[in-house]
């Protein structure tokens, strides 16, 4: 999709992810034993065609798929390469792990996989390797999401091990525990990192008594207080029929994928039990937040509200982003903070719309000494861009290299299912891969004036900094 989302920290465990680059690897290895193999035949056209991810990048090629029991999936038929990607998602995500149970959605999620069925955690790692298939889930705020990677010829065994994890996970003890003494030490390592602690803080202070000021990843606190039952009663409410959302792409049929679809989650619950979240403005806009640490250098981030991602200017929301410090090396902020004055290696923006709250950010690291003005470069451009607008110049680059540049978002299925599972969870529409380049062209200088003048209040921002910074000018705590 068109903007960053904030997502829970991936989580930091050794074990598995030397059994996800080992899975990863023999699916790899099979992958080109079978595309050399003089059972798939070659062409001398065959580098002259398109990847197939790429090529399923329009409408025509996407079906909408409904199965018996009335299950839907959106499906790019490719028989390319002897493989099936798919990627779905539960609508609630870490939004619903409660009070003082921060973490919840991270942890059930990373024990999905560990353990299912008649199976430990081993002896199913074990079947997942012996067919070199890749299961993973993961949790963000807004969403718990599963993947599922697989040759065709394993499939009955890869979708067999999906319905195991999805309706089955054993959250034995000892996986449990083992994974939350990595979450543990992952959330240790984060309470000394400056990134984490920066992006922590924003949100708790941007997001006061709501659940987005929780951290998904959890607590030092939170974590070690969860129990078993809270992992039953999480994946009980949230993972249902009604909120699921699938995208597949790869060498199956609609109706195979419609028989499969029932066979994976078709004994889930009909209706998720999800507590009401509330839409929310970010609040403590105007304020000034230092952290500090015995670093050299300060991480900045300066936060703001933004629009929806199924707001009508979004788009050109968008596009102003882009021409701020949305492009990695033409947008203002590169040029002033990093080629002019050499403040920062990195330094950008990008909206990041939730389901319940839109924001915009913008981040940097730089030396302690030169914090002060990095923080003031970036603020001035935020208020400058919505002010004034952009060059016609900045406005035809910006369209040009956003279109051009859309297909690299399809370059393989696996990037194809992703983009078309979040298609979906934004509600956009299954033709909105046609019809987003047009979008991006149509943005004239009025559509900028307008919807800078509907972000105008982005002009005060939360900004958090973390490290030792120098030169601030005095604002409100």
């Amino acid at each position: 999709m068109s903007a960053m989302r904030f997502l829970a920290p991936a989580l930091p465990a050794s074990e598995r992810s030397r059994r996800t680059l080992l899975r990863t690897g023999a699916l790899f290895c099979m992958m080109v034993t079978m595309a050399l193999s003089p059972m798939t035949p070659a062409r001398a056209d065959d580098k002259t065609q398109p990847a197939p991810a790429a090529s399923a990048a329009n409408t025509s090629r996407i079906t909408e798929v409904v199965s018996p029991g009335g299950i839907k999936a959106w499906l790019v038929h490719d028989t390319t390469l002897p493989l099936i990607a798919m990627e779905f998602a539960f609508r609630g995500g870490a939004s619903q792990d409660g009070p003082g149970k921060a973490g919840l959605a991270n942890l059930t999620a990373s024990l999905l996989d560990e353990g299912a069925g008649e199976m430990n955690a081993a002896a199913f790692q074990q079947a997942l390797a012996d067919s070199a298939v890749d299961i993973s889930f993961d949790a963000s705020r807004d969403e718990t999401r599963g993947s599922l990677r697989t040759l065709t010829e394993n499939k009955d065994k890869a979708f067999d091990l999906l319905r195991l994890a999805v309706n089955d996970p054993r959250f034995d003890a000892e996986a449990v525990e083992r994974i939350r003494a990595a979450i543990m030490a992952g959330l240790r390592r984060a309470s000394t990192d400056p990134n984490s602690i920066a992006s922590r803080r924003w949100f708790e202070l941007a997001f006061p008594n709501h659940p987005y000021g929780q951290p998904g990843s959890g607590t030092l606190e939170s974590v070690p207080a969860l129990t078993r039952d809270d992992i039953v009663d999480f994946a009980r409410r949230t993972m249902a029929r009604d909120n699921l959302h699938v995208a597949v792409v790869g060498d199956i049929t609609a109706e195979e994928l419609g028989k499969r679809l029932d066979e994976v989650f078709g004994k889930l619950p009909e209706k998720a039990q999800l507590a009401p979240v509330a839409d929310v403005k970010p609040q403590n806009l105007g304020r000034q937040d230092v952290v500090a640490l015995d670093v050299p250098q300060s991480v900045v981030i300066i936060g703001t509200e933004g629009l929806s991602r199924n707001d009508p200017d979004f788009i050109p929301a968008f596009v102003i982003d882009h021409i701020l410090g949305g492009s990695a090396f033409s947008s203002r902020l590169f040029k002033e903070v990093r080629e002019e004055r050499g403040l920062a290696y990195s330094v950008y923006s990008h909206l990041a719309p939730m389901d319940h709250a839109g924001l915009w950010f913008a981040s940097t690291a730089t030396k302690n000494e030169s914090a002060g003005e990095a923080t003031r470069l970036i603020s001035d451009n935020f208020r400058r861009i919505l002010a004034e607008g952009p060059t016609e110049e900045e406005l035809k680059e910006a369209r040009s290299y956003l279109t051009g540049s859309y297909a690299l978002r399809f370059d393989t299925s696996s990037k194809v299912a992703g983009q078309l599972l979040q298609i979906q969870l934004d509600d956009l529409g299954i033709d909105y891969i046609d019809r987003r380049n047009a979008l991006v062209d149509a943005v004239t200088g009025e559509d900028i004036k307008r919807a800078a003048a509907r972000l105008s209040g982005a002009k005060d921002a939360l900004v958090v900094i973390v490290g030792k910074p120098e030169g601030l000018e005095a604002q409100k705590q």
